[in-house]
């Protein structure tokens, strides 16, 4: 296919592909899940909200898009394995995957954080992330390679004022990146990670509304003075999920407004 014809969008840039998307019940795995079906996927969702992955996957197939919601938590290995099992039985492969689903909390010092929230905010955003690479990367091998994006941010660069946790968790995204990317970069599989920055999401919106002052920070701490949409995110997810992005891999790619520029 020619330049002109993807320039000119007559191309879906993820037809024929299956996709696993993780965090997919709102904010950026929804927004994910939505312009991956656009482009042509067919995409499992997951996240432990059932009823708005039900809710999600009836507004994809409206839309003449394929789509199939898993709930499970990815936490549990168990969980996990079931939802990569359930896509293959139900598309016949894997092809790419966001490993989005993420958990943190406000700022709270490091000695006065329970170890409750500590155990969560690892459980969730390192032990899910390691769940699903142990899961994803043998169908991917078994079906002759793939892509695997997961999302970092920019507590995965330095520290922000989000809680120790979850900026070591954070970094801890970015180590498991780059150890798969140079893992299996020989055998066909891709790994890169967003480093992503505040982007108004549900959750977000709610904090910015109690707290406008924090939303102004988060606001000022980019060079284009905004937050982002949770689409636009989306939009970088799949870029390094489609072929367009072959020669990338093991890149923690900046989403940030500029954040981590300064």
């Amino acid at each position: 296919m020619s330049d002109t014809q993807h320039a000119c969008g007559t191309s879906r840039v993820l037809d024929g592909k299956v996709a696993m998307i993780t965090g997919a019940s709102s904010g950026i795995g929804a927004a994910a899940a939505r312009l991956f079906a656009r482009e042509g996927a067919a995409v499992v969702v997951t996240a432990r909200r059932a009823e708005r992955l039900e809710s999600l996957v009836e507004e994809i197939r409206g839309s003449g898009g394929r789509a199939l919601a898993v709930p499970g938590d990815i936490a549990s290995a168990d969980d996990v394995d079931r939802v990569v099992r359930t896509a293959v039985d139900a598309f016949g492969r894997l092809d790419c995957a966001f490993n989005n689903a993420g958990f943190g909390t406000a700022g709270t010092d490091l000695h006065e954080t329970g170890q409750d929230v500590y155990e969560q905010t690892m459980d969730v955003n390192v032990r899910g992330v390691w769940n699903c690479l142990r899961s994803q990367i043998p169908v991917l091998l078994r079906d002759g390679g793939g892509t695997i994006v997961n999302t970092s941010s920019v507590a995965g660069q330095r520290a922000t004022g989000a809680s120790a946790a979850y900026v070591a968790a954070k970094h801890a995204v970015l180590g498991l990146t780059r150890a798969a990317a140079a893992e299996y970069g020989k055998r066909g599989i891709r790994v890169n990670a967003l480093v992503v920055g505040s982007t108004l999401t549900e959750m977000m919106d709610r904090v910015v509304r109690e707290l406008p002052e924090l939303g102004k920070q988060f606001e000022e701490e980019t060079l284009q003075k905004r937050m982002a949409d949770p689409v636009e995110v989306a939009q970088a997810a799949l870029w390094l999920c489609s072929d367009r992005s072959s020669f990338v891999t093991g890149a923690a790619v900046p989403v940030d407004g500029g954040t981590t520029a300064v």
